[in-house]
């Protein structure tokens, strides 16, 4: 199944108890989860006081409910957003939900690397510390179009920006893990698009290629290189010695109001849909469980999907394409 990270109507955050019924017939998988799971369910007695997240692409979708799960759980949550009106908005409706929650909110274009320098420069700056780094944010098989730093855009947005963003703060997450002996998580939210990238995977050579560009082959491009990313990330930080884990996973296809103007058809599809389909807290509950649960401790290089380990496609699984992929994109962030 393909994810679909549309922009969905902020009241949706919460649980939904219509969907949740729905979905009653799913087995649980070894972890004692499975996809009817909500972010909630999966999150369940799990106190996360005292630390930090930055979760990304925090004003909309499975992101916003990321946020306000774990600001429920206690952790302090810094959302990373493009359009700061609307990451206000999910901010009040998360604090007049939970009171004493601890939210803010700070500017992000992942697409832009002076815009991810300067939130992660903002960040460091404020001598907070980094518990968990949520990369969450993305677009979905646009059109072909250029960066301000002329990089493909899906690659630029879900893997690129990351990439940045997470080599800026990578010693912020060290030095809190040291200083408060707990793990730090790195969580690089993908796709089981991942499956349909390019048939060479990435790229590296035609990655600007407008006449060889396709819209679906570039977003599993981008989100392959979210699990790539996680491996090597993860070997790197084994080599140093550092606890901190890092980890990939499928949210799942999600239902939105994406099928709003079908006609005839939204009827049969927002029946259909909440059996095959997920809703945000269920999409969300991978991000707060690979995050947060203490099934999680110790694991890294991992693939999640539906709250529970999954095997992405041999690709994905290809050291040297990982380390290919961490070269090429360190010369594009220079």
């Amino acid at each position: 199944m393909l994810k679909l990270q549309i922009p969905i109507s902020r009241n949706n955050i919460g649980e939904s108890e219509t969907f949740k019924k729905m979905w009653l017939f799913r087995r649980n998988g070894p972890s004692g989860f499975s996809s009817s799971s909500t972010a909630e369910e999966v999150t369940n007695g799990i106190d996360g006081s005292g630390l930090t997240a930055i979760v990304t692409g925090a004003s909309s979708g499975i992101g916003s409910e990321t946020a306000r799960v774990l600001a429920l759980r206690g952790v302090n949550v810094i959302m990373g957003v493009r359009n700061m009106a609307a990451g206000k908005e999910v901010k009040e409706a998360i604090v007049k939900k939970i009171p004493g929650a601890k939210v803010d909110t700070m500017e992000l274009d992942l697409s832009s690397s002076t815009s991810v320098r300067k939130f992660a420069s903002k960040f460091t700056s404020s001598g907070r510390p980094l518990n968990l780094l949520i990369n969450n944010a993305g677009i979905m098989a646009t059109p072909f179009k250029l960066s301000k730093d002329n990089v493909e855009l899906q690659f630029a947005t879900n893997h690129l920006g990351h990439f940045l963003l997470t080599h800026l703060l990578i010693e912020t997450m060290k030095k809190t893990a040291r200083k408060m002996k707990r793990e730090g998580r790195i969580v690089n939210v993908s796709s089981e698009a991942h499956r349909f990238a390019y048939n060479e995977g990435i790229r590296f050579d035609r990655l600007n290629d407008k006449e060889g560009y396709n819209a679906w082959a570039a977003y599993g491009q981008s989100k392959l290189a979210n699990i790539l990313h996680a491996n090597e990330l993860t070997r790197r930080l084994k080599e140093d010695g550092e606890e901190i884990t890092a980890n990939s996973l499928h949210p799942g296809t999600i239902t939105t109001n994406l099928f709003r103007n079908l006609g005839v058809f939204e009827g049969v599809i927002s029946t259909v849909g909440k059996f095959v389909l997920k809703n945000i807290p269920q999409g969300a509950s991978t991000s707060c469980y690979v995050a947060l649960h203490p099934q999680v401790k110790g694991k890294s290089g991992e693939y999640f999907s539906d709250n529970n380990l999954a095997a992405p496609s041999s690709k994905a699984a290809d050291t040297e394409l990982s380390k290919k992929l961490w070269d090429y994109s360190m010369d594009l962030i220079k």
